[in-house]
């Protein structure tokens, strides 16, 4: 006897949307909590008197606070996870390596240089964010050239060894404006933009970057089914129907654009984009059709979360990058020596 075709319908559908809930729930508590706590109630409150063009009862300190202070975060946590999440589950599937991250081709290095070059000449803010999505955009450029000027029988290994080169040489840029740097005031901006922040981020920014992650993104979810082919190698590729040296461009400038805009509002936080793939290809698998959804919910709710923390477990705000990196690296220590699953 076959059983129906709805069986095990409602579950499916609760496996499936409970990521979404627990992540609704989490960006409800990071506006409810804080040095100046807001109760859930008063939080729906102002959310729904917002939505519906109403001024509402709520006292306007936590309106105030709520709206103009945290939700800018929550929506810079859930917009920046998700999409350097994603970013490094394209790097991944496309280097046929789980080890690789959105740093890979020198997109942070490009933008944090951008961006430090930007405070150096004391430039406003807005300045200083597009010279960091430039940056990000020119060094992976840099390293798409000379990945094609060097013509070896692996393409993906020269792309990796030129990454590795341009980002180095960035990395020593990046060094001599800290040392050329003012120690009073442009150092410290240096030093806290490279720990990455969404402090000082606003809906405007949001909404500044938000053109360029869609665009990244759409072409990674209406072509995710051919990463999958990607990944499985050059020549197995081509002989399945890919014409990879279209594909691998498209898939580097979407993963790039999404990372350089992200980080040119929030500064360098990684790990995200390492970790947060991996998880989830041990949770759904290397499909690239699943893997990508799931790493944008976890990406967004891992920064969400971090986030909150950042600014709930010392006196002072912890810069992100420094928490990412002491819950990323053992966490990824354990995952290593415990993961039975293999790359694919």
């Amino acid at each position: 006897m076959t059983r129906p075709p709805a069986a095990g319908w409602p579950r499916r559908v609760l496996l499936r949307a409970l990521p979404f809930v627990a992540l609704v729930a989490l960006a409800l508590l990071s506006l409810g909590t804080g040095r100046y706590g807001v109760p859930l109630g008063d939080v729906l409150t102002v959310l729904g008197d917002t939505l519906l063009g109403r001024t509402g009862e709520v006292d306007a300190t936590a309106r105030t606070v709520i709206l103009q202070v945290r939700l800018p975060r929550v929506a810079a946590a859930l917009v920046v996870g998700a999409g350097l999440a994603a970013a490094g589950a394209t790097y991944q599937g496309l280097f046929r390596n789980p080890l690789v991250s959105p740093d890979i081709l020198g997109v942070s290095a490009g933008a944090s240089l951008g961006a430090v070059a930007g405070i150096f000449l004391s430039l406003p803010v807005a300045a200083i964010q597009i010279l960091a999505f430039l940056g990000g955009l020119g060094a992976v450029a840099i390293v798409y050239g000379v990945g094609a000027a060097v013509r070896r029988h692996d393409p993906v290994l020269t792309l990796v060894l030129a990454g590795v080169a341009v980002g180095a040489v960035l990395g020593a840029a990046i060094s001599l404006f800290k040392v050329l740097a003012d120690p009073y005031n442009q150092l410290p901006a240096i030093t806290y933009w490279l720990l990455g922040s969404l402090a000082a981020v606003t809906l405007s920014d949001i909404a500044a970057i938000l053109p360029a992650v869609l665009i990244g993104l759409v072409p990674l979810v209406l072509l995710r089914w051919r990463m999958n082919l990607m990944s499985l190698g050059e020549e197995e590729a081509r002989a399945l129907g890919v014409e990879t040296r279209l594909m691998r461009p498209l898939f580097v400038a979407a993963a790039t654009l999404v990372t350089a805009a992200c980080v040119s509002v929030t500064g360098a936080i990684g790990w995200i984009g390492l970790i947060v793939p991996h998880v989830a290809r041990l949770l759904v698998g290397p499909d690239f059709r699943r893997l990508l959804p799931a790493s944008l919910v976890l990406g967004a709710g891992y920064l969400l979360a971090v986030d909150l923390a950042a600014r709930t477990i010392a006196p002072i705000e912890v810069p992100l990058g420094i928490l990412t990196a002491l819950i990323g690296a053992p966490f990824f220590l354990w995952l290593l020596a415990t993961a039975r699953r293999g790359w694919s």
